[in-house]
């Protein structure tokens, strides 16, 4: 019999989705895939196979509510809403239909319709270029697994939380949110996943209740047994098998290094983000769930600088969301009273990608297509239940309007238009709203940049997105592996872009801020303070390291900085001056580095 192999200090890479060090032994959740086999039925056996399908529709349902309302923790609970997602879907009629459609059609079982169904839902997502809108496809990847298990292998649920015992760290292959709110958090104290994203809903959940997690570690299930000691750095995004005893030492002091830093980062979470000679930025966060409102607080944000509104039409397969539907969702976030400021992003994808009522053509480019705004002003009544849910909402708090993909003043004025219209009809019916909320445009495509003088004299605020801007300014895919080195925030180019938007913007009075994933990254804080930027969002747990290093940076110093980063003709180049900088500035955050 050969002999099963043993891995001493074996060190796998993945992506860290939830900060946190931790070291424990494994609780291997193996639940293995199921096998659909395709069957031909007859016509009399098709009532049979649709019984099957919501017989089991029926039970995942039950299972979520069970798990759901098990949940003891009052923390726990508030991330409930994710499973509420998963049973919305369930019982969506499109869903079960379209199923129900492929068995009587096709003659096929239940569960070879299920994949059949489910593979054409798939397919839309993989077309979505924004990884994060991507990952949101996952949700119907965990609610077909969960319906093929019932299907072929019967009621049993595949996580029990009573099988975890003792402080563990789970190795799966995958898990849902579901496994992830089910687990008793006083029993794990980590997790690592062959598959996974950073925004999936699971990774959302693991930096929610603050588990450290690494996900997409490719083949961890396969490489570890229970009760096996493994290290989980989820700031690195490494997991460690079975680590020798130097690596234990070394990563216990790290991870009382990271614990005082968190409890320093907290301190500074509190603080205002203002320069030692006085210059003051606003740090806000990027959201897309009611349910991250808590976070936000937590971790500093005066605003919210992108509330992302794509999940509300993703999490639907079947209709639209009403004027109502976004405006109970709209007003829980105006009701915050902490927050200065609540900047709503209108609808960023392409009509195919939610809903089939909508005529959409075939497009080779779906990115540099009919999207986010262009999409909206050729369909004026989905783009006015958006607006106008904004504007209910706004009498309860500081909401404002960002416009996504403005390439043109045209676009610009025909939304403000079709605001005005919105406006207009809801005075007609004697609703109330905030006659004077701000609407804003994203500068993320590059002729923005080049008429951002013309612009900024249409609008009351700029917000830049770096992603996009530096995709297409630079003509490179950032999740194509072969060109994604060549994604480089301070190119020349970029750089300048940026800088004539900051100084257009302030030429007209009005605000400008950056919400991409520059913003996220505190080595990059002293060149957004040297280009003159107003206000930076990012994610939550970002905040308080932004605020360390502004609050460690003197303004003047910073725009001396940046004067001679954009010297530089190799954005390499500027990549080292500038994190020597900061490993001079901040050695203990910032390691140096050689040119």
């Amino acid at each position: 019999m050969k002999q099963e192999e043993i891995f001493v200090n074996k060190i796998l890479k993945g992506i860290g989705v939830s900060s946190g060090i931790t070291m424990g032994r494994v609780r291997l959740i193996d639940r293995g895939k199921v096998a659909i086999t395709k069957r031909s039925i007859s016509p009399r056996q098709v009532e049979r196979e649709v019984s099957r399908i919501k017989n089991a529709i029926q039970e995942a349902t039950d299972q979520l509510n069970q798990i759901k309302n098990s949940i003891p923790d009052d923390d726990v609970r508030k991330h409930a809403f994710i499973i509420d997602a998963h049973i919305l879907i369930l019982q969506d009629e499109f869903f079960v239909n379209s199923v129900i459609d492929v068995i009587r059609s096709e003659l096929i079982n239940a569960e070879w319709a299920l994949e059949v169904v489910v593979f054409r839902f798939l397919t839309s997502f993989d077309k979505v270029e924004d990884p994060y809108l991507r990952e949101r496809g996952q949700d119907i990847r965990y609610i077909y697994e969960r319906l093929a298990r019932i299907l072929v292998v019967g009621k049993k649920s595949p996580i029990s939380p009573k099988a975890v015992k003792g402080k563990a760290i789970i190795i799966a292959h995958d898990l849902s949110p579901a496994d992830t709110i089910q687990l008793n958090l006083n029993r794990i104290s980590g997790f690592a996943t062959d598959v996974g994203g950073r925004t999936s809903h699971t990774s959302i959940v693991a930096r929610a209740l603050e588990i450290p997690a690494v996900v997409g570690v490719g083949n961890v299930t396969s490489l570890v047994k229970n009760n096996d000691l493994v290290i989980i750095d989820g700031d690195e995004g490494v997991v460690i098998i079975n680590p020798v005893k130097e690596v234990q030492k070394e990563y216990v002091a790290k991870q009382i290094h990271l614990r005082n830093l968190k409890k320093e980062y907290l301190r500074v979470a509190r603080l205002k983000a203002e320069t030692k000679d006085g210059f003051r930025m606003r740090v806000g966060a990027n959201i897309e769930l009611l349910a991250e409102m808590d976070i936000v607080e937590k971790y500093g944000a005066i605003g919210i600088g992108l509330y992302r509104t794509e999940y509300i039409y993703l999490s639907r397969k079947h209709d639209l969301p009403t004027e109502m539907d976004h405006y109970h969702i709209y007003r829980r976030l105006a009701e915050n009273k902490t927050l200065q400021y609540i900047t709503i992003r209108t609808l960023d994808i392409g009509g195919d990608k939610f809903v089939s009522e909508i005529e959409m053509p075939k497009e080779i480019n779906p990115a540099m297509g009919l999207r986010a705004i262009r999409l909206c002003i050729k369909e004026i009544p989905l783009f006015k239940a958006q607006l106008k849910g904004i504007l209910r909402a706004s009498s309860y708090g500081p909401l404002r309007i960002l416009i996504p993909m403005v390439s043109g003043i045209e676009e610009v004025r025909k939304t403000k238009a079709i605001i005005a219209e919105c406006m207009e009809e809801l005075s007609r019916k004697r609703v109330s709203y905030n006659k004077d909320i701000k609407t804003g445009i994203m500068i993320e495509v590059p002729s923005a940049c080049m008429i951002s003088d013309m612009l900024a004299a249409e609008v009351d605020f700029f917000s830049i997105g770096t992603n996009d801007l530096i995709q297409y300014a630079l003509a490179i895919d950032r999740v194509n592996e072969y060109v994604s080195y060549l994604y480089e925030p301070l190119h020349p180019a970029v750089l300048k872009m940026i800088k004539k938007a900051v100084d257009d913007a302030h030429a007209h009075k009005i605000t400008i801020a950056l919400c991409g994933e520059m913003a996220g990254e505190p080595r990059y804080v002293p060149v957004l303070l040297g280009l003159g930027l107003d206000e930076i969002s990012m994610n939550p747990y970002s905040i308080p390291r932004a605020k360390k290093a502004i609050r460690g940076l003197d303004h003047g110093y910073c725009r001396e900085l940046l004067d001679e980063i954009m010297k530089k003709d190799s954005p390499a180049e500027a990549e080292v001056l500038l994190k020597n900088e900061m490993a001079r500035l901040f050695p203990g955050d910032f390691p140096k580095v050689r040119g």
